[in-house]
């Protein structure tokens, strides 16, 4: 396979190996979805979801959702032949610790396979690879649809028909008609003991859609984010330019989630219910982390709920809510409730200046001198587009709309609602000013430590090898360190007396040398070297060459390279005592 994807000299072969690409595709394919269903199935198992449904089917929704698909919950709730009873929900979440598990594996394999391609790889095997595990995946989508369906059985308590009048064996007693409990259906309060079979069904075409427009955003961030990872030859600015910010906006967003798995273990630690903590943070912990990031930043949400779904909120989510749906979610607000939620604003503001620290420390300084100032100005220019970008998809990807009615002879037992949606165009002007600002303080601290660019050379600088890196007459890179194949200037010239390697012993064989022409010592390390093996002395000259000599017509010495005799033959060794010694 590397022959056919090797670098020669006239670049990268245009050759495609298919049977490498198709094989990678199925790797990164069948890995990430088997740790999609994996965490999925253990998420559920926790919640205990698994006693209302079978598992299997609620695992590929689940999934299905986690790699941007849609799921339709339906039924018709009747219970001892009463009819009328309807049931309607709406559900509109992203499960993201299953899609992050899924792209994590989705992108390490796929990356896997692009760094064993070569240094350079051409856009038509890039293009392939990357087309392979798209396909691949939409077409393993199409599974999750077939398997994707199922019912979830409700009982009656759970949904609060005690609560109703009437449903629970007491009076109803209406205001100058009296009691009318009898007049109920007398079976009505065994609806108490009923139970409501509510289906689901993964929507094919959305299921589709949203499997390749997920599959191919995880691979393009992945290779935005990779910075050993080769790239077609032409596209340094991509290399340079988005790669430093990108993959350390991805790097802090990963560390987030695993502060919010650290958050949910010590909350599981103290808790009655440790086991659906832990379920729900496999689950939906990178939402709960990915939706603080935002509203930390000043970014403001449109929010409602109602009903039993406000108390899955966070507090003071919830009392604020709860007050009504004109009130906008911001972080001023939520601290009128709860003055702990600064620390919110301060530990997004300081994962927005880590961020511009690892940026500056991942960009390669420039061969010619620019300032700090210009330094910090290329930093915050970068970041701030990264992070423009990256607050609006972390809006979408965390917003939340859910709603469930359940009405049973015209009463509503559940109307639950829940809906949270970031405001995109505020997100992306915070999140540029946000990102300038980061980005210029982290080059500064970088540059005032002397750690800018110091992750430069063994990454950023050094994934292509030496294509498109400036370097100077020592061969070093732009961040002031040797590349591959390119050795550093020597700190002194050769000495033989302190280099073992350039003494040759003596009376060993070595190759002639002509001594300079104005004298001096000889050279070793310059000498040519000699292609031909080379026999014992005096074979040759044994056997005499033909028409060769001295006139003669006798045997001639032989020459080595340049008309220069051989050495002289080693002596031969001392007689061996027959004591032992010699």
């Amino acid at each position: 396979m590397s022959a056919a994807t090797g670098v020669g000299a006239a670049g990268p072969n245009p050759r495609v190996p298919w049977v490498d690409v198709l094989v990678s595709a199925v790797a990164a394919v069948s890995w990430a979805l088997i740790g999609m269903a994996g965490a999925a199935a253990l998420g559920l198992r926790l919640l205990d979801a698994d006693a209302a449904g079978s598992l299997g089917p609620m695992t590929a929704a689940v999934v299905a959702l986690g790699a941007g698909g849609a799921v339709t919950p339906s039924g018709d709730v009747s219970a001892y032949g009463l009819s009328g009873a309807q049931a309607g929900t709406a559900v509109d979440f992203t499960p993201l610790g299953v899609s992050l598990v899924g792209a994590l594996l989705l992108s390490f394999f796929f990356l896997r396979s692009l760094r064993a391609a070569g240094v350079v790889v051409s856009p038509a095997e890039l293009l392939a690879r990357a087309g392979a595990v798209v396909t691949l995946f939409v077409a393993m989508t199409g599974g999750l649809v077939w398997a994707g369906h199922g019912v979830v059985t409700l009982d009656g308590g759970s949904l609060g028909l005690d609560d109703l009048p009437g449903m629970g064996g007491g009076e109803v007693e209406i205001p100058g008609l009296g009691d009318v409990g009898g007049l109920l259906p007398d079976r009505a309060g065994d609806l108490v003991d009923a139970s409501a079979a509510v289906g689901f069904t993964v929507d094919t075409v959305p299921t589709l859609l949203g499997g390749l427009g997920w599959s191919a955003g995880v691979l393009l961030v992945a290779l935005l984010a990779s910075r050993r990872t080769p790239l077609p030859r032409g596209w340094d600015a991509v290399h340079r330019v988005a790669r430093p910010a990108v993959s350390a906006v991805v790097t802090v967003l990963l560390v987030a989630v695993a502060a919010g798995f650290a958050a949910a273990g010590y909350a599981a630690i103290g808790d009655g219910h440790p086991r659906r903590i832990a379920g729900a943070a496999l689950l939906a912990a990178p939402n709960g982390v990915w939706l603080g990031i935002p509203i930390g930043l000043f970014v403001p949400w449109d929010g409602r709920a109602s009903g039993p779904l406000l108390g899955v909120l966070p507090h003071p989510v919830d009392d604020l809510l709860r007050a009504g749906p004109d009130r906008p979610v911001t972080l001023g607000r939520l601290a009128e409730l709860d003055g702990r939620v600064w620390l919110l604003g301060v530990a997004a503001a300081l994962m927005m200046l880590l961020a511009g620290v690892l940026t500056a420390v991942r960009t390669p300084v420039a061969a010619e001198p620019v300032g700090a100032a210009g330094f910090a100005g290329r930093c915050a220019l970068r970041l701030g587009v990264t992070t423009a970008v990256t607050l609006p998809l972390l809006a979408l990807l965390t917003r939340v709309s859910a709603d469930a009615s359940l009405s049973v002879l015209g009463f509503d037992v559940v109307d639950a609602g829940i809906e949270l949606r970031g405001r995109l165009g505020t997100a992306l002007l915070l999140g540029a000013v946000w990102g300038a600002g980061a980005g210029a303080v982290g080059a500064l601290l970088a540059r005032a430590s002397g750690a800018a660019g110091a992750r430069a050379s063994g990454a950023t600088a050094t994934a292509r090898g030496d294509a498109g890196v400036d370097r100077d007459a020592g061969g070093r890179g732009a961040a002031g360190r040797a590349g591959p194949y390119a050795p550093g200037v020597p700190f002194r010239p050769p000495d033989p007396g302190t280099n073992p390697y350039l003494r040759v012993p003596p009376g060993a064989l070595r190759p002639p040398v002509r001594p300079p022409a104005g004298g001096g010592d000889v050279d070793v390390s310059g000498a040519p070297t000699v292609i031909r093996a080379v026999g014992p002395v005096g074979r040759e000259s044994r056997r005499g060459r033909r028409g060769a000599g001295d006139g003669s017509g006798g045997e001639r010495t032989p020459l080595w390279p340049d008309g220069v005799p051989p050495p002289p033959p080693p002596p031969p060794p001392a007689p061996r005592d027959p004591d032992g010694g010699r």
